[in-house]
């Protein structure tokens, strides 16, 4: 096939890999999700590159890791002069839209996208700076344990607000696409934010999964039995203010599940969309998250680890015109996207314009071999130096200089209950994993960026409260003078192009 495809991303917010059925869920409702994965391609071992929303969206957005361009926590700028996969496939030809959540912090809100199509959900400036010298202080904008305690359905939320607002645009853009007479191939991410907490979600949502049981979290641990980073969340989150009830913990979950169904339903309208402007044959579809959520599991919720829970999300590449339906075994992450995309956009081998760390997973779309690695880091709130995670094989290394390090066998002990890197018949391969670290990253050095770059941060954003405050938040342009019947185009003419498809087509 030598037409160049339209790319449709569809990312949720927080959504775990094993939540869905097509990675083993067997609770979450998600009809239009599963018929996706029956029929694309699925990665069974997909990664963020840190769990956390902003970095690691940018480093999806940039196939770089977060050390690499600054992106250590959700207020930290992404600079304008960092080449995207929306620049990449803009200068390939594609049209490019962003709708719905990217997280981008700073002036430039749109980083190669040519449009817009909502505002963020988030804010765009550095108030939610973490501030490693002042760790005891929790700051008013971390979360906190509501979400879990106050859990259960509601009529309205922001997010809700939020998301049918980002499907909608993104349905009359299509429709828009479908009418207009820019030949160009359109690359379009949807990202929602559900079903990021609050544990809250529509009746509708909720009511689904009355009578199914909806199960516990597997691993239970004592505070005293956490490696000390899951001590920090637990700080960080207030889980010492407020320890939920087993009640409010399946309400939590429940709401979760709901939330998931949400989306499904926002993923079977995006399709159908596809399908009635006629561009569902020419589009590959992609559905995928920025982090998972713990949900629970050891006690920890939202994410900030590098546990499975939080770090190990879906990726489903449907095209069953192009790629037969697989899945894919081999580790692989979120910088792999810029690579991927852009070969496919290209049809050539892909020349980034800086080094990234991402490698192309085409070939596994063909059922070839490809690399079998993920690199992660963090360095967002919970952390108060570099965490360093190395996904390889049957093992996952992690490595904080104020730490002890962590070595599990995911294949023998797929909820990593047992650290092995104390053991001294693991030695060898514990030295290795921190050559190779050592080799890689200046960990002083990043620590230092860090919080040079946190004080940096906090002074601007202070100095620039006092007085006239303008924001960077990003405010879509609506020219109503142009939309729907208006005088400076003859009615008859207006109406024919608008009418879709068009009469005789």
């Amino acid at each position: 096939m030598t037409k160049r495809p339209h790319i449709l991303v569809i990312q949720a917010d927080q959504l775990t890999a094993t939540a869905l059925a097509c990675y083993g869920g067997q609770t979450a409702k998600t009809p239009h999700i599963d018929r996706l994965a029956q029929d694309g391609v699925v990665f069974d071992s997909f990664y963020t590159n840190s769990p956390l929303c902003a970095p690691s969206r940018f480093s999806m957005m940039s196939g770089q890791l977060p050390s690499a361009i600054g992106a250590y926590d959700n207020a930290a700028e992404f600079a304008a002069d960092v080449p995207t996969i929306a620049h990449y496939l803009r200068a390939a030809g594609y049209q490019t839209y962003l709708s719905g959540k990217m997280h981008f912090c700073g002036p430039d809100q749109l980083h190669g996208f040519e449009q817009r199509l909502t505002t963020d959900i988030y804010p765009a400036d550095y108030g939610w700076t973490p501030d490693w010298e002042r760790f005891e202080q929790r700051l008013s904008w971390y979360h906190v344990m509501n979400s879990v305690t106050e859990a259960g359905p509601c009529t309205r939320t922001n997010q809700v607000d939020f998301d049918d607002e980002v499907v909608y645009m993104a349905r009359q853009k299509l429709f828009d696409i479908a009418r207009g007479n820019d030949a160009r191939p359109f690359f379009m991410v949807v990202s929602m934010t559900h079903p990021h907490d609050p544990y809250t979600t529509p009746d509708e949502y909720w009511d689904r999964y009355e009578g199914v049981e909806i199960p516990a979290p597997s691993v239970s641990m004592r505070y005293d039995e956490l490696d000390p980073h899951s001590k920090r969340i637990h700080h960080v989150i207030g889980l010492g203010e407020k320890t939920p009830t087993p009640e409010q913990v399946l309400a939590a979950r429940r709401a979760y599940y709901g939330s998931i169904a949400y989306v499904d339903d926002q993923v079977g309208a995006l399709l159908k969309t596809l399908k009635e402007a006629r561009l569902a044959d020419d589009t590959i579809v992609i559905v995928t998250s920025d982090h998972g959520d713990m949900l629970g599991e050891r006690g920890l919720w939202f994410k900030m680890t590098f546990f499975e829970g939080g770090c190990r999300i879906p990726l489903i590449v449907h095209a069953p015109s192009r790629y037969a339906p697989r899945r894919v075994s081999t580790h692989a992450s979120l910088v792999d996207l810029v690579p991927t995309l852009a070969e496919i956009a290209s049809g050539q081998p892909f020349q980034p314009i800086v080094p990234i760390e991402g490698r192309s997973l085409l070939p596994a779309l063909d059922g070839r071999p490809v690399h079998d690695e993920v690199i992660g880091e963090f360095m967002g709130e919970a952390s108060i130096a570099p965490i360093i995670m190395i996904r390889r094989g049957r093992e996952k290394f992690v490595h904080c200089p104020v730490d002890p390090d962590q070595l599990y066998d995911l294949v023998n002990d797929p909820h990593e209950r047992d650290n092995l890197a104390a053991q001294p018949a693991y030695a060898e391969r514990v030295a290795a994993y921190r050559s190779q670290i050592a080799s890689r990253w200046d960990l002083p050095a990043l620590h230092q960026n860090v919080l040079a770059s946190q004080r940096r941060r906090h002074f601007v954003y202070d100095a620039l409260r006092q007085g006239r405050y303008t924001p960077w938040d990003h405010q879509p342009f609506q020219d109503a003078t142009k939309a729907y019947i208006r005088n400076d185009q003859e009615l008859n003419d207006l109406e024919a192009m608008a009418r879709f498809p068009r009469l005789g087509a």
